[in-house]
């Protein structure tokens, strides 16, 4: 028996955190991706994403609380509470233009990578919503629609004309 050498693969494109964002949530069914093209470049508003104590909060309609209790490289794990009294503790991944958070119940994804149509301005995507308990799903109800206020919010909160 003889080892016979492994076909040379194609090297894999890398993704772009918009673009991982749409996979992930392609395999979360009742996810749906919002995207908006914000008039501010990504350096600008990739900080305003990463922020879990401060911007992130008042971006997610729901929250009324989110505070990171621990960092660990790109691991970070947060406890919030929502204008209905609910408490969740998530676990997730906070990278450069990507943060991806989940609990038990609630699921928020959100990227943003330059725009290739717009120089100086930034394509972000969210999804998120209520977990199906025991099921990897999305209640489907309503997360296009928190996914437009929370964009709409953040470019609010950038301040510029499109």
């Amino acid at each position: 028996m003889t080892d016979t050498p492994l076909p040379q693969w194609p090297a894999a494109a890398p993704l772009d955190p918009v673009r991982r964002l749409r996979v992930l949530a392609a395999g979360v069914p009742g996810a749906r991706v919002t995207t908006r093209e914000i008039a501010a470049p990504c350096a600008e508003v990739e900080p305003l994403l990463a922020d879990i104590d401060g911007e992130l909060a008042r971006l997610v309609p729901d929250m009324r609380r989110l505070r990171l209790t621990r960092a660990d490289g790109d691991r970070v794990e947060a406890v919030a509470r929502s204008r209905f009294g609910m408490h969740a503790r998530f676990h997730g991944v906070r990278r450069p233009g990507w943060l991806w958070l989940q609990s038990r119940f609630v699921l928020i994804g959100i990227a943003a990578t330059p725009s290739a149509a717009r120089p100086g301005h930034t394509l972000v995507a969210f999804t998120g919503g209520v977990r199906v308990p025991g099921r990897a799903a999305l209640v489907p109800v309503g997360v296009g629609r928190a996914g437009r206020k929370v964009l709409a919010r953040l470019d609010a909160r950038i301040g510029r004309p499109g």
